[in-house]
Formats: C-alpha cells, sequence, structure tokens
C-alpha cells in the first residue's frame, strides 16, 4: 500500500517529536482522527504521564487523552528506535533563541539525527517548529539525503507552521487553517493530503520557505504593533493622557485599524522568540530588521516601567518598594492557562526584589513558581492576603480574578492589564 493510500485510509502510523504546549495537541488531534500515533520526548516523566492516560496540558483534557490510550491509538516512549514503524514524523520541538538572541536549532538537529538513523523509503517529515526560513532545506535535507534517499521520490519533507493558542476556546488545531510548503510539489501533496484528515482548512503555499516565513511575519505583525502601543503608552505618561481611551477613541474608526494594548511585556513562545529568527536571518543576508530590533527594545522596557509605576503609586502613599509588601496577580504569560514561559512576571518579581521588596504572588494555574534563587507558592486571593499588601499588581487578568474583591481589600492596585480601567478610583494606577 502506497503512503498516500495509508494516509486517505488513516492506516499510517505517525510519530510526534517533542510533547510539548504543541507536540501534545498535535498528537491527540492525530489519534482523534483514527490514526495510529507514538509520541517521542526526551523527558521520561512526560513520557509515563501519557501512558498512563494523565495530561499535563490544560489544553488537553485526561479524559479525551486516557480514552486514547486504552484504545490504542495513543502511546509514548523516549527512544527514537520507534522510528521504524512510523510512515509519518511530525517534529514539535522547541526552538528558543540564546542569550545573544540568535536562534538555538539544537533540538531540531537532535530530532534531525535521531529521525536519519531509521528513515526508511515512503515516509513523510514535516517540521511544525518555528525556525527561521531555510532551515528545513539547509539542516534537516542535507542530512537526511545523507542515507541515500532522495527527498519527493523516497521520502517526502514538507515544513507547517503550528499555530496553537493556549487556551483559546474557540479556536484550536482543528479550525484553525494550516499553511504548508514542501521542498517539492510531491512533497506538498502529500502534507496537504495528510492534514486534510484532521483539519478543517488547508493551505498550500509554493514552497517550504514561505510557509517558514508565514509563521515568523504572523508574530512580527504582532510584536511590531504591541512594541507601538506599548511606545504610545510610554508617550501618554509623559504628556498626562489616558491611553485607553485613546485606543478606545481610535477603535471606532471602521476601517484601516485594528486595537492592540499596552501591557507589561511579552511572553509565551511565540511572540517574545519568533521575529528574533527572522531579524538574525536577515543580518546573515546583510539587512538589518529594524522595526523588529526596536519593537524588542520597547517591549523589553515594560518591566521597569511597571516597576516605576509601582514605586511611584507608594511614594504616593509615602511608602518606599524596600520592605513593602506587594502581591503580583497573576504570573502566566496570559489569562486562563499555566504557560509561564518569557513571562513579563518573572522580570517585574526580580526588578521588585532587587528594591528590597517582599514579594508573593497569586495565580489559580500556577500553583508554584521557580525564580532563580528561591520557590514561591501561590497565595490565596482572599480578603486577608488582599489587605496584608502595601501593592497589588495585576500582571494576568485572569476571568476568575474577583476584581470587586481586589478593589474592596486592596491598599493599592497597579493595573498592568486593564482590567480595572473603567472603576475610579485614587488607589488605582493604570499602566
Amino acid at each position: 500500500m502506497s503512503l498516500l493510500d495509508k494516509i486517505t485510509n488513516r492506516e499510517a502510523t505517525i510519530s510526534v517529536i517533542g510533547l510539548g504546549y504543541v507536540g501534545l495537541p498535535v498528537a491527540v488531534e492525530f489519534a482523534k482522527s483514527g490514526f495510529r500515533v507514538i509520541g517521542i520526548d526526551s523527558i521520561q516523566q512526560k513520557t509515563e504521564s501519557i501512558n498512563s492516560g494523565k495530561s499535563y496540558i490544560p489544553d488537553v483534557p485526561s479524559e479525551v487523552l486516557g480514552n486514547l490510550v486504552r484504545a490504542g491509538k495513543l502511546s509514548a516512549t523516549t527512544e527514537y528506535e520507534a522510528l521504524k514503524e512510523a510512515d509519518i514524523v511530525n517534529i514539535c520541538v522547541p526552538t528558543p533563541l540564546n542569550k545573544t538572541r540568535e536562534p538555538d536549532i539544537s533540538f531540531i538537529i537532535d530530532a534531525t539525527k535521531g529521525i536519519a538513523k531509521f528513515i526508511h523509503k515512503d515516509q513523510l517529515i514535516i517540521l511544525e517548529s518555528t525556525t527561521y526560513p531555510g532551515t528545513t532545506e539547509e539542516i534537516i535535507l542535507p542530512r537526511l539525503e545523507e542515507e541515500g534517499y532522495k527527498v519527493g521520490k523516497d521520502f517526502f519533507l514538507a515544513f507547517s507552521p503550528e499555530r496553537i493558542d493556549p487556551g483559546n476556546k474557540i479556536y484550536n488545531i482543528k479550525n484553525i487553517p494550516k499553511v504548508v510548503g514542501g521542498i517539492t510539489p510531491e512533497c506538498t501533496e502529500m502534507a496537504v493530503s495528510l492534514y486534510k484528515q484532521s483539519i478543517e482548512n488547508v493551505i498550500p503555499v509554493s514552497s517550504i520557505k514561505v510557509a517558514e516565513m508565514t509563521k515568523l511575519l504572523e508574530n512580527t505583525f504582532r510584536i511590531v504593533n504591541i512594541g507601538l502601543v506599548n511606545e504610545l503608552a510610554l508617550m501618554c505618561n509623559r504628556l498626562s493622557i489616558n491611553v485607553w481611551e485613546v485606543i478606545e477613541a481610535a477603535s471606532t474608526k471602521p476601517f484601516g485599524f485594528m486595537p492592540f494594548y499596552p501591557g507589561p511585556g511579552l511572553g509565551g513562545h511565540c511572540i517574545p522568540v519568533d521575529p528574533f529568527y527572522l531579524s538574525w536571518k536577515a543580518r546573515q543576508n546583510g539587512f538589518e530588521a529594524r522595526f523588529i530590533e526596536l519593537a524588542g527594545m520597547v517591549n523589553s522596557t515594560m518591566p521597569q516601567y511597571v516597576v516605576n509605576k509601582i514605586t511611584d503609586a507608594l511614594n504616593a502613599k509615602r511608602k518606599s518598594v524596600n520592605g513593602s509588601k506587594i502581591l503580583i496577580l497573576g504570573v502566566s504569560y496570559k489569562k486562563n492557562v499555566s504557560d509561564t514561559r518569557e513571562s513579563p512576571a518573572f522580570d517585574i518579581i526580580d526588578l521588585l526584589r532587587i528594591k528590597g521588596a517582599d514579594v508573593s504572588y497569586s495565580d489559580p494555574y500556577v500553583p508554584n513558581l521557580e525564580l532563580k534563587d528561591m520557590s514561591l507558592t501561590s497565595q490565596t486571593l482572599n480578603k486577608e492576603n488582599l489587605e496584608s499588601a502595601d501593592c497589588c499588581v495585576i500582571v494576568t487578568d485572569h476571568s476568575n480574578f474577583n476584581y470587586a474583591e481586589i478593589v474592596e481589600h486592596s491598599k493599592l492596585i497597579v493595573d498592568c492589564r486593564n482590567a480595572l480601567k473603567k472603576h475610579k478610583s485614587e488607589k488605582i494606577f493604570v499602566i
């Protein structure tokens, strides 16, 4: 049976490498569509959790995962040898930046080495990890062809950027359009056929570099516009203008304007990272991506701006930051998720502690927080803890926070996320 027949009959075995916030939901969606899925991850704790039917990703209910595991549709291992059985390999590994903001593609390289050991004819390999244009052709393709196979004939190679939005109740893997680009037209066709089995709208593009660039454009659009509105917030603060009212007024225009909102900084696995992959690649080709670098600089100043607001708010009450009890409300990078990757809350906490503040936090989705030199446990958001704090700082506006109670029992509030923008109170400072 050909690979295309296996895909259309949903008899192909799929292996997903990397079982994090992207990989596990991808594996589950393929398994729900009827494919047999083998997940691979270097962290044994993750594979054991999956095999016991216990999910560690909020968007994947343990009940759904457990049913798939018991039905024999999904299993997990730490061994690449499982790829011997795989008709399709989907790479969903992390792609962070190093300390100098250069791409760290070591996880992609390691995955490619593992795949090369067990590559076989009629195998489809897809990279979903966000990376710079050219990665698939320059890093993955040569290593796989070293094994004597010809792309587009003996095996198929494609790129399809992940578009997962943790905590989004409307858009999920199934209904978010999927962009796909292959090394050859045959590669694109094979990957499109696969995704059509589980995703409502699949969009083929002309080349693999177009697919790689698409993801970077999406997140560059966001980092630049967030940087713009954060700079506007800094400017309006100097001019004593309410930036929130300005944004609301501008939003009444029915064309040519899309509202973005200021905040304490950037967080998550995409926006603070992905555009700098593009910036790095541009520099390699003699081009300076000035918008990206400037937006990154503006956004990186926001935690310090928040701390300055806290300092000013306490000073207005004749208190210093040093020795003040400050309660951080929300440490995840966005509301209603447990994901703290790149969260600006960490920088805010570090800056406050450097100034001598006694910092605690409350987040219903993050029970424990590991800092550089200490661990913190989430505090219950009750009257006692609110009243004992000299200042409450809303970093992430979780929907289950009781804002009326926060206003009633807090001595002072610095709101980074505009949750209380319509509340008129002398004790509330909105950035």
